[in-house]
């Protein structure tokens, strides 16, 4: 399996991992919801169904963020080969290496971190388009790109 083969499915597995939690957590407020039972502090009982209420509103956006990660992800080749940066790019660059995907935090493959970026990110946008031998500068760093993969 290629670098960018082992990314893409470390990637996948931590999104995996993500819709395990926000589901079941999805079903415990669900459950919280059908066990409240009217009682006779109304007042009570209605803020705590309410409360509960909000957080299902947002565990149900932060699985329809989760959803968009997973759809962009499964629009990923790592069989295509890059010439210059696009999603799905693996950067190695004079700093660090990034795999141009979703934004996902560090990923260890091999001995080496590589980060999961997305291309609307700020070093992704500085990213996007370029080729090897490209001088990027973000915040104080300079660092040039070494290889595209």
């Amino acid at each position: 399996m290629n670098i960018k083969a082992q990314l893409h499915f470390k990637c996948q597995e931590i999104l995996n991992k993500r819709l395990l939690v926000i589901q079941e957590s999805i079903s415990d407020i669900q459950i919280a919801l059908q066990s409240e039972t009217k009682s006779s502090a109304g007042d009570k009982h209605e803020t705590g169904r309410a409360m509960l209420q909000l957080e299902r509103e947002k565990a149900g956006q932060q699985l329809a963020e989760l959803q968009k990660l997973i759809e962009t992800l499964q629009r990923i080749d790592t069989e295509i080969q890059h010439n210059t940066v696009a999603l799905g790019s693996v950067v190695k660059t004079t700093d660090d290496n990034y795999f141009i995907s979703v934004s996902i935090g560090e990923i260890k493959l091999q001995n080496e971190s590589f980060y999961g970026i997305s291309i609307a990110t700020p070093i992704g946008q500085l990213l996007f388009s370029k080729s090897v031998g490209d001088e990027i500068r973000f915040r104080t760093k300079t660092f040039i790109i070494i290889d595209i993969l």
